[in-house]
């Protein structure tokens, strides 16, 4: 599985959220959008919890 965490490029923020100033991070699981943060460290922290969760559906089907 590929998650990624990447920082919105201005060109996909509204005019006012660049006004404002807020940065928005992206977590993609497989090329899919699956969560926005206002914080990278908890966007990082979901990506953890998203890769933890595949370790442990990859343990199970090895094990059966």
């Amino acid at each position: 599985m590929t998650v990624k965490v990447t920082e919105r490029d201005d060109a996909h923020m509204s005019h006012e959220g660049i006004a404002a100033g807020i940065r928005i991070w992206d977590v993609h699981q497989q090329d899919l959008l699956v969560g926005m943060f206002h914080s990278e460290t908890d966007a990082n922290s979901y990506k953890a919890e998203l890769e933890c969760q595949e370790r442990q559906r990859s343990l199970e089907m090895a094990e059966s």
